[in-house]
């Protein structure tokens, strides 16, 4: 716990910065997910400081022995990871690779294998009658996602996406394909993209790289994204019944720790679903712009039930951080309005880290359990 705690000291001193960010005025919608994705942490290699030099070694250093401490690595995780290493630790995290280094590459060939042997038997049923209601929603939903960020409009990355949905649509047939899944595939595949190349990647030509590295960056996409999917499955269900009970949840959870919003909220008859729906279902990727996302999900990995539990912690402590802009709102319209398009364009690691130590705080304060979140 110390680790957390340390990560919460530290965020405490970013709060200033936090808070010298100040509302925009009414806008026209935007989908922040663009910005600029360099960032210490995610893309480009600026002068690192000495802290960053230092804990680059400690992963290093952890990584590099015959057996990984996955408990240590959480812990050094929790508080962000170093781009050079993400790749590795986010495999490891997720559960894809061994903690055994020797095993490594032998069960990466076994999976990547496995995987494309699914594309072989399954991917040329997509125009089946069964299957092309699954196939044509996916073919629609995969050039919106991200469309502002050219990677994601090459025609190799769609088709990479469209495989990897279908084949995890059709394996898992309990909830099959929902619009926000698309979402999911693409903090992956960034962080595996930086495995193969340094520069920046939001127009990064994918055709540049050799076949064999975008098979591997498809393949290990495909199965991290299963693994996060496996803990929240019952999102997407019939009825996404994990969804209303996370929204209900958090409902309660707000009116626990700021009366005053939830008052606001339910003076001007806004209803949590109306907003909190798209932060659960596509884990607050359409509220942040991509980097952000990836250093959120850093401490998801590391966290336990992060995307499933923790989650919710972090969609409390993000609307009461907006408390201020909320409480002006005076009608329905306007509230709705701010809180489908909050103004995190310019967002990088320390409002990531200040809002992770809020919702760590929250975590540690309704301990876990289910009857707190309620008066």
């Amino acid at each position: 716990m110390l680790h957390r705690a340390a990560a919460i000291l530290e965020a405490a001193g970013e709060c200033a910065a936090l808070h010298r960010q100040r509302s925009l005025p009414h806008r026209p919608p935007v989908i922040p997910l663009v910005a600029r994705m360099a960032d210490q942490n995610t893309s480009g290699t600026p002068a690192m400081t000495e802290r960053e030099a230092s804990r680059l070694d400690k992963f290093k250093q952890l990584l590099a022995g015959p057996n990984t401490d996955l408990e240590e690595l959480r812990k050094l995780s929790w508080s962000g990871i170093p781009r050079q290493v993400r790749p590795i630790t986010w495999k490891l995290l997720s559960g894809y690779l061994p903690a055994n280094a020797e095993r490594r590459e032998s069960v990466l060939q076994r999976k990547r294998q496995e995987y494309f042997g699914f594309i072989q038997q399954y991917y040329d049923s997509r125009n089946d009658e069964h299957h092309q209601d699954t196939y044509r929603q996916i073919h629609i939903d995969i050039p919106r996602t991200n469309p502002l960020i050219p990677l994601f409009q090459q025609a190799s990355v769609q088709e990479i996406f469209e495989r990897i949905l279908f084949i995890w649509a059709i394996r898992h047939p309990a909830s099959g394909y929902v619009q926000g899944i698309n979402d999911l595939v693409t903090p992956f595949f960034v962080v595996y993209v930086f495995e193969y190349i340094e520069e920046e990647v939001e127009n990064f030509d994918v055709s540049s790289l050799q076949e064999e590295a975008l098979r591997n960056i498809e393949a290990d996409s495909f199965w991290c994204m299963s693994k996060l999917l496996d803990g929240i499955q019952d999102n997407y269900t019939f009825a996404q019944p994990g969804i209303q009970r996370k929204v209900k949840a958090l409902e309660e959870l707000v009116s626990r720790i700021d009366e005053s919003v939830h008052r606001h909220m339910q003076q001007y008859e806004v209803e949590y679903l109306q907003f909190a729906f798209r932060w659960m279902n596509n884990l607050l990727m359409r509220e942040l712009p991509l980097r952000c996302t990836i250093r959120l999900w850093d401490t998801y990995q590391a966290e336990p039930e992060g995307f499933s539990h923790f989650h919710l912690y972090v969609c409390a402590a993000f609307l009461v951080r907006w408390r201020k802009e909320i409480l002006e709102e005076r009608d329905f319209q306007g509230l709705m309005i701010l809180l489908q398009n909050l103004p995190t364009m310019h967002w990088g690691n320390e409002e990531v880290s200040v809002l992770l130590a809020e919702a760590y705080r929250l975590k540690f304060a309704f301990a876990d359990a289910p009857n707190h979140y309620k008066r």
